[in-house]
């Protein structure tokens, strides 16, 4: 039991799917899961257990930002071995080709954060997905015929700004879209040698001013959530 999970260290699966929101886990496992069952609610950060097409999986809740993340990832990988993280979440698109609803797969994260480097003296600014599990779910999107934009993303500590335009060092690494967590997953993995991915569905078109409404978000992730699924017991067959 670690200090923000309550679990014990066998409620726990192997492979985890992570996302910002709690109750997007809840839904992920009482939608897809068998045997769904809570595991851990401690600060109302839920984590499920179940089974999904004969294998075990748990899903939970990382919280919004990169030092939340940075903590639920890293107890995960070494208080209850969890070997492969895949986060899902939504994302604002920097790209003007990207439409609403479109999936990420994130090959890196580029940040201004200092997460990485206080955490494990990790210097660059730019840190990829770590394993083979991002490769696994391009195979499975191509099986399904999904489509699948794959690149960089911008990962920012930073909502809410007064800086006009996209950020020069997401400008520098031509990235995708932005969003708040991967940075620290990837940095966290990397430290660890354990596997870590990031899949994304564009909820918001910046420059245009666009954004998928709170209606829409349900089915609007589905899309994502099955891909997720689907790779992780792909990677567990592997």
């Amino acid at each position: 039991m670690s200090i923000h999970i309550s679990a014990r260290p066998e409620e726990i699966a192997p492979l985890m799917l992570l996302s910002g929101d709690p109750l997007r886990a809840k839904f992920i496992a009482k939608e897809f899961l068998s045997a769904a069952r809570l595991v851990s609610e401690t600060r109302n950060c839920l984590f499920y257990t179940g089974q999904y097409k004969g294998k075990n999986i748990s899903v939970g809740a990382s919280g919004m930002g990169c030092p939340s993340i940075g903590i639920y990832s890293y107890e995960l990988y070494t208080e209850y071995q969890v070997d492969t993280i895949i986060r899902i979440g939504t994302c604002g698109a920097y790209h003007q080709e990207l439409q609403l609803f479109d999936l990420i797969n994130v090959k890196e994260a580029v940040s201004e954060s200092t997460f990485a480097l206080h955490a494990w003296g990790i210097k660059e600014s730019v840190i990829g997905c770590q394993g083979k599990i991002y490769d696994t779910i391009n195979s499975v999107a191509t099986v399904q015929e999904r489509m699948l934009h794959c690149g960089a993303i911008h990962s920012s500590d930073v909502f809410y700004s007064n800086q006009a335009g996209f950020p020069p060092l997401a400008l520098q690494h031509d990235c995708l879209a932005v969003e708040m967590e991967s940075f620290a997953l990837f940095a966290n993995a990397q430290h660890c040698q354990k596997n870590a991915a990031c899949l994304l569905t564009v909820s918001d078109l910046i420059a245009a001013k666009k954004k998928i409404s709170p209606e829409q978000r349900e089915k609007a992730l589905l899309p994502m959530i099955q891909l997720a699924l689907d790779a992780s017991i792909s990677e567990a067959a592997v």
